[in-house]
């Protein structure tokens, strides 16, 4: 069931207080131990790949597990949290259920991907798993607001997808593509439209590399806001490199704000990729020509496989850097990413609990300098 339009009442909460997100699905699913086959239950049974890695397909197969995860993130302090929906589309979802023509000797092509965005089979599948992941975080948010009478939010994760629209894989082919536009705003439309039924509160569209990418995912929310007379509160984050670039387009944090401040998103922010203390250059510089919301979820530091979550941080070390980010003033939304844990969260909820939020910098027209 859609949700009302609940922008004003997140502007307010956010005119008060910095809102908590929650952490990272990915390496909280790990904690539960799954194998091959509980991965796949019965639906996927015979599915010819391995899905033990396609985290998305537990909403249809261990529910339980998920619903879990976004409960254990409330009671940690989140206001916020992501559906389970980061690869939910067409186009993500074939890498899991469809032959390589690369192992064949063939090549990945718009040809191909016009197979699979026509595909009746993944068409099913993107719709479920989107429904019911926004189900299952809806489920979990209202249990937990009736419990603590405070609102909890849920936000429809959309993923920057397995391919590229602005770079070619083939150094021999600098214009090959291998999807187009269109077929991309296709499969993020059906994406859209499936989180909305579910009964998302807002729209994340998240971890962009590709800002192209990111561009048909906004394109895709517009066209369904228009074409079902429904509007829903969107948040924009990219993943960037070390010098702040989007780690494909190459697009520079002001840049990234320019390109998508016309959206008038009810945040914007930055993800993944790098931890609390790479991203703070990067954040500050966003919270600085930003006239919006901020947002940041860093993963836990730098990739460890000898910690317990796969990162260096531990909750204590999360917390100490938000709680600096937050002194600083550059902070209206916060959470973590990759290598984040409930505990990081509730970490970071505690050391943020009382601060500020970031007052946004009004737009001002340029001044014109007559010659």
């Amino acid at each position: 069931m859609p949700q009302p339009d609940c922008t004003a009442e997140l502007t307010q909460a956010l005119a008060e207080r910095i809102l908590m997100l929650d952490g990272a699905m990915g390496t909280t699913i790990r904690e539960y131990g799954l194998d091959e086959a509980a991965a796949r239950g019965k639906r996927f049974a015979n599915a010819p790949k391995d899905l033990l890695n396609n985290g998305d397909i537990l909403s249809l197969t261990k529910p339980e597990v998920i619903t879990d995860i976004h409960q254990r993130f409330f009671i940690a302090g989140s206001d916020i949290s992501e559906t389970n929906t980061f690869s939910a589309t067409s186009i993500a979802q074939s890498e899991f259920f469809l032959e390589d023509p690369r192992e064949s000797g063939g090549r990945k092509d718009q040809e191909f991907f016009q197979k699979i965005i026509e595909n009746p089979q993944l068409i099913e599948l993107a719709h479920d798993l989107n429904v019911a992941s926004a189900k299952l975080c809806r489920e979990a948010a209202d249990r937990c607001a009736n419990d603590t009478g405070r609102a909890r939010y849920v936000a429809g994760a959309i993923g920057p997808m397995t391919v590229s629209l602005s770079n070619s894989p083939d150094a021999n082919d600098p214009g090959f593509r291998v999807v187009n536009f269109d077929q991309v705003l296709e499969a993020y439309k059906a994406q859209v439209r499936a989180l909305i039924q579910g009964g998302c509160d807002l729209l994340m569209i998240e971890t962009i590399f590709d800002s192209l990418n990111a561009k048909a995912a906004a394109v895709a929310v517009q066209e369904v806001f228009e074409e079902d007379s429904q509007r829903l509160p969107v948040i924009l984050s990219a993943a960037v490199g070390r010098g702040g670039e989007t780690m494909i387009s190459a697009q520079k944090v002001e840049a990234f704000w320019n390109a998508f401040a016309h959206l008038k998103p009810l945040a914007v922010g930055l993800n993944c990729s790098l931890g609390p203390d790479l991203m703070h250059g990067h954040l500050e510089e966003l919270a600085t020509c930003a006239t919006t919301h901020v947002s940041c979820y860093p993963n836990a530091g730098l990739p460890n496989p000898l910690a317990p979550t796969g990162f260096d941080l531990e909750a204590g070390d999360m917390a100490k850097f938000m709680g600096e980010f937050a002194d600083q003033g550059l902070l209206n939304i916060a959470g973590g990413c990759c290598g984040n844990t409930p505990d990081h969260i509730a970490a970071i909820a505690k050391a943020l609990e009382g601060k500020a939020p970031r007052q946004a910098p009004r737009y001002q027209t340029p001044t014109v300098v007559e010659s």
